[in-house]
């Protein structure tokens, strides 16, 4: 790897926050190490975790609640949730 480069640098080039695709889904059961089954609007289920600002919030996600996904376009099975509803 690069050594002296910064890993926000990094992660910017790896993955650009324009080819993130944002979709909202509904949690349908809670597991460990913060993971989450989410099923999708178009009825897809994926595995998502929570994003590390909601981590610091503490805010809390429970199964029925509605929430914001931002999933790579590498990976459509696995998932960052980045917004509860309220």
């Amino acid at each position: 790897m690069l050594r002296g480069m910064n890993r926000n640098l990094w992660r910017y080039f790896c993955v650009a926050k324009d080819d993130v695709i944002e979709v909202e889904g509904k949690v349908v059961d809670t597991m460990p190490n913060a993971m989450f089954t989410v099923e999708l609007e178009n009825g897809h289920q994926i595995l998502a975790t929570v994003s590390g600002k909601i981590r610091k919030n503490y805010i809390r996600i429970l199964a029925g609640d509605r929430v914001t996904v931002e999933m790579s376009p590498y990976d459509l099975t696995r998932g960052r949730i980045t917004y509860r509803f309220k």
